[in-house]
């Protein structure tokens, strides 16, 4: 697979893999929410001046809300990627179990400074040597949603050798009940949340990490001096603190989501699993399949561990749910 393809939205690079695919291309590639939280009163002139504390104070509050975590234990960081990326700097594991399929860039930080890293299909499947467990929740592919109980087992678990549940709810803001957030700052617990996601905002770089005390402080060494600009702390303060427009995209979302499993299952992928951003379904070849699309314009999720699956976010707007039911008639 063609690096460029592994996490979705290279809508660039499919127009020059497939130039006569009919224009506008559909990207369903990302599992992002395509109707964006609409930011108001952005002042550009932020981007004049350096963030200020109180700007970060505002939006870690505003975070802190919605995750219901203590606001203390919430570090405001520049998205889930460059938060992943330095935690083998900030603790020093030598056996990371990672719960499969996971977000590929786990495997890739641990496996690069040095660790065992061992892939597993349960989170109860984790040994004894096990310094680290890495799982996302709800599921990043399945959408596999863990309560907070179970959760909290494996943390207590682990916390007594001094190992650590690293849990990655770049979707938990579609199901909140399931989230570890409100339980941060235990020992031996590590949640990463992403603004990108749900609130249709990737390209802001916003997100967060909720640790104790010893691993925020290590992290705030390593990502320097005013790490999340202004306009993007101004954009969390809004959006976390929108309780409104979060609960009404869940139904949003839901509705959406029914109509794309319609549409699926018409066309005869009947166990479509996931979240209410995406869909997983199986197929004899996702090569063939994906392709298939692809020369209709519409770009959906490959995966490089299977050949059998594909990743198909929520079509925008009507006229792309009928390009998708076309583009999937023989």
């Amino acid at each position: 697979m063609i690096q460029e393809f592994l996490h979705g939205g290279a809508a660039d690079l499919m127009r020059k893999v497939f130039p006569s695919a009919p224009e506008p291309w559909i990207d369903l590639s990302t599992g992002v929410n395509p109707w964006a939280y609409a930011t108001a009163g952005l002042d550009v002139s932020d981007l004049r001046r350096l963030p200020t504390a109180n700007a970060y104070v505002a939006c870690r509050s505003a975070m802190a809300l919605t995750f219901g975590a203590q606001e203390e234990a919430v570090l405001v960081g520049p998205g889930s990627e460059l938060l992943i990326r330095l935690l083998p700097t900030v603790i020093a594991p030598r056996h990371v179990a990672i719960l499969s399929p996971a977000y590929g860039t786990h495997a890739d930080v641990w496996t690069a400074a040095g660790c065992q890293v061992t892939a597993v299909d349960s989170p109860l499947d984790v040994s004894s040597e096990v310094d680290v467990l890495v799982l996302c929740n709800p599921g990043y592919a399945d959408g596999k949603l863990y309560t907070p109980e179970t959760l909290e087992r494996l943390r207590s678990r682990l916390a007594t050798r001094n190992g650590w549940l690293i849990v990655d709810e770049a979707y938990a803001d579609l199901s909140p009940q399931a989230s570890l957030a409100p339980r941060g700052g235990s020992d031996g617990l590590i949640v990463l949340r992403s603004a990108g996601k749900f609130f249709g905002l990737p390209g802001a770089r916003l997100g967060a990490l909720i640790a104790p005390p010893q691993i925020r402080a290590a992290m705030v060494e390593r990502l320097g001096a005013w790490p999340v600009s202004s306009l993007a702390l101004s954009i969390g303060r809004q959006a976390y603190s929108d309780l409104g427009w979060q609960m009404e995209t869940r139904r949003r979302l839901g509705r959406a989501c029914r109509r794309l499993d319609r549409i699926l299952s018409d066309a005869g992928f009947a166990s479509a699993c996931g979240t209410s951003l995406y869909r997983v379904i199986e197929t004899p070849s996702a090569t063939k399949t994906w392709s298939r699309l692809a020369r209709r314009g519409i770009y959906v999720r490959r995966f490089p561990w299977t050949e059998h699956h594909l990743r198909i976010g929520l079509p925008p707007d009507p006229e792309a749910e009928d390009r998708l039911m076309q583009a999937f008639t023989p």
